[in-house]
């Protein structure tokens, strides 16, 4: 908790120093400091993903980045912003910090944050963004814009990887200088991202933060466009948000085309790393198939979407006996899963009802064209997959708007106290969420309070590891062990090699003295798959 505290009032000044640049280059979203943290967030992102593709965000490029920062966080004398702050809501903001540095100091208990987000930041921080990197892995194939900019930041800033409890810091220094209190409501459920770098929760905030925006009035046509692109590119589930500043600009603001260039760019920069790492404009969707070498294989890409199609049924049902749903089945039994997902499925759709009509009842535009793009957003989540963590944000958004009037902040600063004890105490006491919710998976994960944390932020160790080789690739898997956060890349996931080898296919290198030329697949020959068959044995030898 303490190292973690230095490392935010490390971080902070620099991203402040950074947004000043941006905002004389750009212009200002929204005052005060907090507005320039959020610039230079998204700046330092867009530039971070640019030099990913030719370097690796190593400390050298770190601490030139940083460097810069501070400069100008100095040299502009933006420390004085933060004289601005009453007592008062000085006092709220330490508070609110020293809640966020605790949760965030626990051990990380998201699964994706061992299979997915850190193995993610070591090949950006080793390597930066590679060529058909969903070849050896098709997960990594997403390389979130956020794991970009936590890369950047691993090296010596966050080396603990809690980027997510600054952000949270940061959303506590917006919601006080815009005194936009009822988003101090939601800061304590935000607690239970602040031990991991999960996408979701920047995408989270910011999209409260600029619907705040649009709310007040913010008239920043061209930056409002260009930052709703930024969190569809960190996760694209969001594309309500793009949808509903593009519709805001023509209805509302009667802005022209041009406002729409900068917000362009970032779409093309997000398509543009996507079809690099994994071969098709938006991950995992294969669509748009523009033919390149390094595609993933077609079966893999079924298997993947026959994977999230079981997900959307919390993996009650089998591929084949979803197949076999009539039309009725396929709503009648994602209504009615088993445990919590059941209750959320349906809160779901009773949200969207009540807000279509709620905004049916207002006739007032802006809530309208929220309404619409929530609609969108959620058929299109409803055709693919129906996941609950892919519609987590329409509760948010409708809850933010609903009750946008009734929050003061009085209420606000209620709410979340008596929400800040409960989430605490859920992480500090996990078998109190594991006895009362015995469905809601992760909190079998969750370890509890460690003294030890009270100083540094819990991190797992697992550094257990076989060196295998099918044709020109060596590559390393955990041992007895499904993910491969602790392993020495190149790292495939156990679940991939056997996708891989059930296809008759296996990742090879496209140089196979350079990994940095990337990965393509290709068919095993009969000499590689006797090696993969020793790869087999050697996982399954391990595992027994």
């Amino acid at each position: 908790m303490i190292l973690l505290l230095f490392s935010t009032i490390f971080i902070i000044p620099a991203l402040a120093g950074l947004g000043k640049i941006m905002e004389n280059i750009f212009g200002t979203l929204f005052p005060d400091v907090s507005g320039k943290i959020v610039s230079g967030i998204m700046g330092i992102s867009i530039l971070w993903t640019l030099i990913s593709f030719f370097f690796p965000l190593n400390i050298y490029i770190e601490v030139s980045t940083i460097s810069l920062g501070l400069i100008y966080f100095f040299k502009e004398k933006i420390y004085l912003e933060f004289y601005k702050f009453t007592r008062k809501d000085f006092f709220l903001g330490v508070i609110a910090s020293l809640i966020i540095l605790f949760a965030g100091s626990f051990y990380p208990y998201i699964l994706d944050h061992f299979g997915y987000y850190v193995p993610t930041i070591k090949w950006i921080t080793e390597y930066g963004l590679i060529k058909g990197i969903s070849n050896l892995d098709l997960i990594l194939g997403q390389m979130s814009i956020w794991h970009i900019f936590q890369a950047g930041l691993s090296n010596f800033s966050d080396p603990f990887l809690r980027i997510n409890s600054v952000l949270l810091i940061i959303y506590t220094l917006y919601i006080i200088e815009r005194k936009s209190w009822i988003q101090l409501c939601a800061l304590p459920i935000f607690l239970l991202f602040s031990q991991s770098p999960s996408p979701d929760l920047p995408v989270l905030i910011f999209s409260l933060i600029i619907l705040n925006e649009i709310l007040v009035g913010n008239k920043k046509a061209a930056l409002l466009f260009a930052f709703s692109m930024f969190v569809f590119a960190i996760k694209p589930t969001m594309i309500w948000l793009p949808i509903v500043i593009f519709l805001y600009n023509i209805f509302i603001l009667r802005a022209n085309s041009k406002n729409l260039l900068f917000g362009g760019l970032i779409l093309g920069l997000y398509f543009f790393k996507n079809i690099w790492t994994f071969g098709f404009p938006i991950f995992p969707v294969a669509l748009v198939d523009l033919g390149f070498s390094w595609k993933p294989n077609p079966e893999v890409l079924k298997i993947s979407s026959q994977y999230a199609i079981m997900k959307t049924y919390d993996m009650q049902y089998s591929y084949e006996e979803i197949q076999k749903f009539s039309t009725i089945d396929y709503i009648k039994n994602w209504f009615f899963l088993k445990g919590i997902k059941s209750i959320i499925n349906i809160l779901f759709i009773l949200s969207l009802i009540s807000f279509s009509l709620f905004a049916w009842i207002r006739k007032r535009k802006l809530i309208t064209l929220i309404c619409i793009s929530l609609l969108i957003k959620s058929i299109l989540v409803l055709m693919f997959s129906a996941q609950y963590r892919f519609f987590i944000d329409v509760f948010f958004v409708i809850f933010f708007i609903l009750f946008y009037e009734y929050f003061d902040k009085k209420k606000s600063i209620i709410v979340f106290s008596t929400l800040s004890i409960l989430f605490i105490s859920l992480l500090s006491f996990p078998s109190l969420i594991q006895q009362a919710i015995p469905s809601f998976k992760l909190g079998n994960f969750m370890t509890g309070f460690k003294q030890k944390q009270l100083y540094q932020p819990s991190v797992y160790q697992y550094s257990k590891f076989d060196h295998l080789k099918v044709g020109n690739l060596p590559f390393n898997v955990s041992k007895n062990y499904p993910y491969n956060f602790d392993t020495p890349l190149p790292a495939i996931s156990q679940s991939f090699i056997y996708d891989d080898i059930n296809a008759g296919i296996f990742p090879q290198l496209i140089d196979k003295n350079d990994i940095n030329k990337g990965f393509i697949w290709k068919r095993m020959t009969s000499a590689e798959k006797r090696e993969a068959e020793t790869v087999i044995n050697t996982i399954e030898n391990v595992d027994k």
